[in-house]
């Protein structure tokens, strides 16, 4: 994520600020990515501290306006909760934004989120993420950090993040937007394997006989099926841009890194790659002085950088 500076004072602004030291108002403008101090607010400032600009005051913002259906807020935790996870969506459409996806210029189908809630007022409901013609479920629940990190240990899982699920579920939304090609789907039938497959079948093997990802795939969920396969690789990829422009965002400099280096600029996979592997390799020594979990604790064997060189060329490529 890029670096933001409060436009009044110029001290250093984060990406969710809503107040700079200097007293000025912020708000984040996402169709120049940048930070105003004077801007219509979204209708969720108040309620969930949501610093995006709206297209009139009052209104909600373009990630706001993406939740279709939000959980009863006065029940519980949900508020908070929902707070946590809209700030995550905002930072993933963010990242998105910088390839063109969802902005003004992008013509094309917007996601409804549907954030809910296992806490209903008296009784817990079972909440699966996943999405379906356009509508992304995502469980608010797990903005609760203790209770994510308690799924991701009993499902043995590596990595497990609010950003994380909006990245993946996002993913299986553009694969839809990027099937509007026709030459998507045969390309990425040579890589990732036919989608066409039996998808519901191939989630119960994967559940009853789950395989080790081994040389080919990122996670062992990607195992599952090829929708999975390209979900989790383009989620991904997303991780490695991200962090890797937050390292140069922020000033940092270590050899092998170019000190104009672009990651959401950058068109060639096999120069991205290796620096973001780098940058990883470095923060994940820092975490481990501090005995903390890796950073990224993923291996980038030769097919799983093939699967994310298609995704990159894909998702960078420009629409109309």
């Amino acid at each position: 994520m890029q670096r933001f500076n409060c436009p009044l004072c110029g001290t250093r602004a984060y990406f969710h600020n809503l107040t700079c030291a200097c007293g000025s108002q912020l708000y984040y403008d996402p169709q120049t990515s940048r930070m105003a101090t004077d801007a219509p607010a979204c209708a969720n400032r108040p309620g969930i501290g949501c610093n995006w600009t709206a297209p009139l005051d009052g209104t909600l913002c373009p990630s706001c306006a993406m939740s279709q259906v939000v959980p009863v807020l006065h029940v519980g935790d949900n508020l908070q909760l929902l707070a946590r996870a809209e700030r995550a969506k905002r930072w993933v459409l963010a990242n998105l934004a910088r390839w063109g996806w969802f902005t003004d210029d992008d013509p094309g189908r917007r996601p409804r989120f549907l954030m809910l809630s296992e806490e209903a007022g008296g009784r817990s409901q079972q909440i699966t993420m996943g999405h379906a013609a356009g509508d992304i479920t995502i469980n608010v629940t797990e903005a609760d950090e203790l209770i994510r990190l308690k799924r991701q240990r009993d499902l043995g899982e590596q990595y497990r993040s609010m950003v994380g699920h909006f990245r993946h579920e996002l993913s299986h939304f553009l694969f839809d937007r990027l099937s509007e090609d026709d030459r998507f789907r045969p390309a990425l039938r040579k890589i990732f394997g036919d989608e066409r497959a039996d998808y519901a079948a191939a989630l119960r093997r994967h559940y009853a006989e789950p395989r080790n990802p081994g040389e080919h795939f990122i996670t062992a969920y990607a195992t599952a099926h090829p929708h999975e396969d390209w979900a989790e690789t383009a989620a991904h990829l997303l991780h490695l841009v991200d962090f890797t422009d937050s390292f140069v965002s922020a000033g940092l400099s270590m050899p092998g890194i170019p000190s104009d280096f672009r990651p959401y600029e950058e068109a060639d996979t096999l120069r991205l790659l290796p620096i973001a592997a780098e940058v990883a390799i470095a923060i994940n020594d820092i975490n481990r002085a501090l005995d903390n979990s890796d950073l990224y604790p993923f291996v980038l064997t030769a097919p799983i950088r093939d699967k994310l060189a298609f995704a990159h060329r894909w998702l960078r490529a420009p629409r109309h």
